[in-house]
Formats: C-alpha cells, structure tokens, sequence
C-alpha cells in the first residue's frame, strides 16, 4: 500500500503577558497581534478545506484578547490614540515620536504614503525637529497610522477600514476611535472562529501551560545541568513539581472554558522537556506533545545532519511519533523538523511568494524521496513556529506566501496536510522512547541555556524562589483563599522574562519586561499583606544595551547599501574606533548576522568616507573554519604584515572594488594558492556598504564555524584590517 507524505504545521501564538498585577496593560502587541496575526491565519486555511491544521493558543494570550475584546485591556499605545491631538502634553508627543513607528519599515510603514512621510521626517531630521515643528494634524495621522498598518491586509475590503486607508491623512478623533472599535471587532472572532474551525475538523486547538513557564525548571533548576553540565546555577534552587501540575491543571480550565472540550495536544512552553515532567503531563489527561528535533537527536545520540540541498540523512528517525510510557498512561510525541520550520519563520521572507512556495515544496518532495517511492508506510513531517512574529517581514503578512504555499499543497497529490490528532488516531506510535534516556532541553540548541545560568538570570531566579518559599509558608496550600497571591507568582514564573534578562536577548522593553517580573512578584508579598523586599524594588540590571555585542537572532537586511536601523537591530555589532591602531579608523563600525540563505555583513565607513578617495577601494573578506580539516592559504595582497591574525591561512576569500563595483569568491587550493569561484553575492554601497554571501557558494556543511577577517586594500596592496583582536564569528546555520 502506498501512502501520502503527511504533513502537520502547527502554528505556536503566544505574546507575553503584558498585563500588570494592577491590571494595566505595558505593552500593545496583543491588541496589535490580535488585528494582524490570529484570526487572518485561520480564515486563509478555511479557503482549503482539504488542508487540516493545529493552532497552539497558550492561555494568557487567550485571557488578554478577551479583556481586549471586552474593552478592559488599556495600553499607554491605546490610551494615547484616543486622546484629542490638541491635548497632547510634551512628553507624550516624544513618547509618540518614539513609539508609534514600532513596526517594519519596509512592510508595515513604507506601503502607506503619509505613514512612510512621517517616518522619513523623523529619520532624516530627527525626533527633536518633529516635537518642534510636527502639527497636531501630525500627530492625530501618526496616531492613526500606527493602528491602521497593524490591520492585516485580509481585511481592507472591509467599508470602514477602506474608507480610512483611502483617506490617507487628515484624521480626527472620531476616525481614531473607529479604527480602534473595528480592532476590537476583530479580536471578538479570535476564538469564536477558532472554536467553529476546530468543530467541523479542520483545525486542532492545542494548549500550553498556563503563562508559559519553562516546566523543567519550575521542577527542578538543576535540570539544565543535563545538557550544560558546568552551567551555573542559581544559589537557591527552585525546585516545585507541583507548580508543573498548577500550570497544566489552570490552561485545562481556561481550554475547556473557551472550547467546551479538553485539550488533546500540549506545546510545552519554547518546546522544553524532560523526563521529570512526563507524568505530570500524562496525568493531566495530554495524549501528545510537541518538541524539536534537537531533543530527539540528544535522546538518540543521533546527530541530524543535512546536505548542502538539505537532504536530511536518517530521516526515519525525525519523521515519526514516539511513544513514551509513564506512571499515568503513554503520551506521544512528535519531533518538529527544525530546518523546514526555521526557513518559515526566518528566511523566507526574503524570497518571492513564488520562490518561497516552491522551495518549501521541492524540501518536501526531497523527504518524499528519501522515505521510499513509493512511501510504503505512514510518515509525518512536522513543521511547528511562531504563528504571529515572522508575518511582520513578509510583504502583507505573509498573504501571497501562504496562499501560494496552500495552493501547491491542495493540489499535490502525494501529500496529505493533518492535524496531530488525526494522524495519531489513525496511526499511533510504533517507536518507543525510554522515558528516563528523553533529553532535558529546548527548541534553543538542545538546552535551557536561554532562560538559565547568565548572572541577571540566575538572581531572577533565586528572586522567584524567595517569593515561591513565602507562598507556601504563608498561603498554606489553599489558592482560593490567596489567589492574587497564587496568580502574581503564576505570572512571575513565566518564560518571557528570562528570556530578556542577561546576555543572549534585547530589545527596546527590556526595562518594561524587567519592571512587570517585579511587579508580579511584589504581588505575592502584598497579597500575603507582607513588606516588598527592597531587592524587588530595583531593575536586575542596566538596561543600556552594550555598543558591542554578538548577534541576537537571525537578520534580513535587504542590499541597498541603506543603513535602516531596524534591520540590522538584531545583528551582532563590533566598534573600531577606540583602539590605539584604529584612532583614524577608515572603518568605524561593522554589523554581521545570518539567516538560512546568507551570511551578512554592513560596513559603516567614516563621516565622508568616499573609494577611491579618502578610502580604500577594495574590501576583502577572508576566513577559515576552525576545527575542520582543509586546504587553506595565505592572504595574497601586497605589503601584508607577518603577525596574527594576518599571517593565519584561510579557505575563502571574498573581494569587493567599491569603485569598479565587482565582486569576486576564492578557494584556497594546492600549493597555497588560490582558484576563483562562481558567486551570487551582492553589495551595495551607498551611506553603508552592505553585503550578502549566499551559503550555497561555499559548498561547506551545516554548523561549522567561520573565523572572518576584513582587509582593506588600495590595487591590492594591504592598508588594514578588522577587528583588530578578534574574529567575525559565525556558525552556518
């Protein structure tokens, strides 16, 4: 018998949770999530029937819509929309200024002409000059176009929302308001349709523990030592199992609440296990979980390992359910495939709708091949993401892609798009997995690193079990009697914050986030009519992002030669003006990061800076990979001084002529010599020179590192080179 490759996606939507102990909302992105991310989602799937789904909606998302629908949910973003322009004080017009182009350049503010006006305002004069010379009409437009562009395209045929994007400019007090009354429409058919899309079977909703808190450390801390053994830990432990039963017993309350039925299905918060949890889950009345690849390899001491294609070796072992027994019944698990979900999510984007779509399904049809052809038994490969963040870089949200992408998967006769449940019904697991050998580890590399063992975190969590121990002393076990108490700590235990705190993650709310985990937990003691401790009472840590740092998550920056700031925020960044070699420094600045595609790298030259003129007008790129056995050699331009790094051997090199604008790729060969190569890399210089290097014009394995070294040159004769005590490092994703 021959079968249909399955597939299930399964969309993860979950935001932070905004929401203070007094019952003020921070931050808007729920609101703005909510009219842009949810329901368009599913109303695209209703258009293919055929194509069957899950959607994870953790429960504090859920509960924050609904006070957003109900007109309870009040956000500083929110309340200064509805204020008459004219009343406006001098500190919300700056916050305005500040705030209100929170959203993609390209996508979300460059489509619309006066929401693109305004910004350009603000970034070719300055926010000081728009306080100064900005009218109240001004604002009353940015104020609007802020909420308007937050709108998903799916529904501008609506009379209202056209009417006001045809409009264009010129806003009142009454459009704002109507802008806002049409946002809360739609946040109203969140989960109504849902519910509806989940009843006749195209749709599973799954849950995840109640304020998304990572189960294996709200367990045990010491759990992060399996896949880090010398991190180190928190100085008082937080180790209550129960907490784990808290969290999956209160998302049950709140699933069933909202959908009339229990929850199958479970996404463990960021994906992480481990085996102390297992029977928690099963005992809870979950079937299955979801979790990443990274957790299998790690169980099986498999490593999954690609090709240059992305041809997945071993692919029996990813593309099927496992059993794992426990005390209270087997749970199933399904392992998402990193790779297909990453290129989702992070990568393209930067590809036609087209492009993206038939890239997506030829890795689909590679996987085919590679399980039989025929397939002769049932495989599953899952695809599991964010559901709501990623849109933001696609041109409207992402519409031309998926409906591209569903499209093809209707029509393609060899593949079957599911639900978990479904293809679990039909075909449970036959594999079974040692419950005590499974991983303790996350989405993130295989390990709880991101949320433990970085100095800012570790005190949190020691912050966190100071205020757990006085719940138990105080409270006595009974959460009716204490429940602001017992919900302060629910939220405090949350993942979101430690996820900002320390080295790894930043962004422009790491004091907001910083400011609600104490908050909640300042909660805990005044519910218990308790004095706050004074160490609650201070921020963990200075939230001035360092002007050097790594990269902190993939980027997408488009090769204009631009410097937009917004694309390169995430990337990591080196200053190199301040050494005693670089004190007239040509270069004064470089920014590198990756996605799937490219590696990527912006050079920003002195004030003036012209090739050819006051600058050098060849950049070279040169670099090896460390740990890895190959044919490397010497830099070959003129005049090189013989000190490290510049007398190191390397594998490629890559050189740009600013003024000739050419661009060519080496290898290193015999003899320490050198052989040109064919490459698709592109630059551009204009305010910057920026740069992309395609991974496929390497020919080099996945997860290897590279060890980058910039040169200038003037006709091939060395001038100088970046960083001066330090490589670029990345590693191919």
């Amino acid at each position: 018998m021959a079968y249909p490759l399955y597939v299930a996606f399964v969309w993860h939507q979950h935001q932070p949770l905004y929401q203070s102990c007094l019952g003020e909302y921070r931050l808007p992105w729920v609101r703005l999530h909510g009219t842009k991310d949810y329901l368009d989602l599913i109303l695209r799937l209703e258009q293919f029937p055929q194509l069957h789904q899950t959607v994870n909606l953790v429960p504090s998302l859920i509960q924050q819509l609904e006070d957003y629908a109900d007109g309870k949910g009040i956000d500083p973003y929110l309340k200064l929309t509805l204020t008459p322009e004219h009343l406006l004080t001098r500190y919300q017009k700056e916050y305005i200024i500040n705030h209100f182009f929170d959203a993609n350049s390209r996508t979300l503010i460059d489509p619309h002409p006066r929401y693109r006006q305004l910004y350009q305002q603000r970034q070719i004069n300055g926010p000081e000059w728009c306080l100064h010379h900005w009218t109240n009409q001004d604002y009353s437009d940015l104020l609007a176009w802020h909420n308007l562009a937050w709108i998903d395209p799916l529904f501008w045929n609506d009379p209202d929302i056209a009417y006001w994007l045809e409009k264009g400019k010129n806003f009142t007090l009454a459009d704002r308001q109507g802008i806002y009354a049409k946002q809360q429409e739609i946040i109203r058919q969140i989960i109504p349709k849902h519910k509806q899309m989940q009843q006749k079977g195209q749709l599973e909703v799954i849950t995840s523990p109640y304020t998304h808190p990572i189960l294996p450390l709200l367990a045990n801390t010491d759990s992060a030592q399996v896949a880090t053994p010398h991190m180190t830990l928190p100085k008082q432990g937080f180790a209550w199992q129960e907490d784990v039963t808290r969290h999956l017993e209160k998302a049950k309350t709140v699933y069933s609440h909202y959908f009339e039925r229990n929850p199958q299905g479970l996404w463990p918060s960021e994906q992480a296990i481990s085996p102390q949890i297992l029977p928690q889950i099963a005992q809870a009345g979950f079937q299955w979980f979801c979790c990443d690849e990274a957790i299998l390899g790690w169980t099986l001491n498999h490593y999954f390992h690609r090709n240059q294609q992305g041809k997945l070796y071993a692919p029996e072992l990813l593309y099927q359910p496992y059993r794992l027994p426990t005390e209270h019944g087997d749970l199933a698990v399904v392992f998402r495939d990193h790779r297909l979900s990453d290129l989702i999510g992070f990568t393209y984007s930067k590809l036609s709708a087209q492009d993206a779509a038939n890239d997506f399904m030829d890795r689909l049809n590679t996987i085919a091949e590679s399980l039989g052809d025929p397939i002769e038994q049932p495989w599953l490969v899952t695809i599991a993401l964010d559901g709501e963040n990623c849109w933001e870089e696609y041109q409207q949200d992402g519409h031309p892609f998926l409906e591209a992408l569903y499209q093809r998967l209707n029509d393609h006769p060899g593949i079957a798009v599911v639900t978990v449940s479904e293809f679990l019904e039909k075909y449970p697991p036959t594999a079974t997995l040692p419950t005590e050998r499974l991983h303790s580890g996350s989405w993130v590399n295989g390990d709880l690193t991101t949320w433990i063992g970085d100095p800012v975190k570790n005190r949190a969590w020691e912050l966190l079990a100071q205020a757990r121990a006085v719940l138990a002393e105080h409270a006595q076990g009974s959460e009716h009697h204490y429940s602001e108490a017992w919900e302060a700590l629910y939220a405090a235990e949350g993942s979101d914050w430690f996820w900002w705190f320390g080295q790894g993650h930043s962004s422009n709310q790491d004091a907001i986030f910083d400011q609600l985990f104490r908050e909640h937990l300042s909660k805990v003691y005044t519910a218990l009519n308790l004095p706050i401790p004074l160490a609650l009472q201070e921020p963990l840590e200075s939230h001035e992002r360092n002007k050097s740092h790594p990269p902190l998550s993939f980027i997408h920056p488009f090769i204009d030669g631009i410097a937009n700031e917004q694309e390169w925020d995430k990337a990591g960044r080196m200053e190199l003006n301040s050494g005693a070699m670089h004190k007239k420094s040509d270069l004064q600045r470089l920014w590198y990061g990756l996605d799937h595609l490219n590696f990527y790298c912006r050079f920003d030259f002195k004030k003036g800076g012209q090739p050819g003129s006051n600058l050098p007008p060849e950049l070279h790129l040169f670099w090896f990979y460390p740990g890895v056995t190959l044919l490397n050699s010497p830099i070959h331009l003129w005049n090189v001084p013989q000190y490290p790094p510049l007398d190191y051997l390397y594998h490629h090199h890559l050189g740009i002529n600013l003024v000739e604008e050419t661009v060519w790729l080496e290898q290193a060969t015999d003899n320490q010599s050198w052989f040109g190569c064919r490459t698709r890399a592109k630059f551009h210089f204009n305010d910057c020179l920026e740069l992309s290097v395609p991974w496929e014009d390497l020919g080099m394995s996945p997860d290897i590192y590279l060890n980058i070294l910039v040169v200038l040159a003037d006709q091939g004769e060395f001038r100088s080179y970046y960083p001066e005590k330090e490589f670029i490092v990345l590693q191919i994703p």
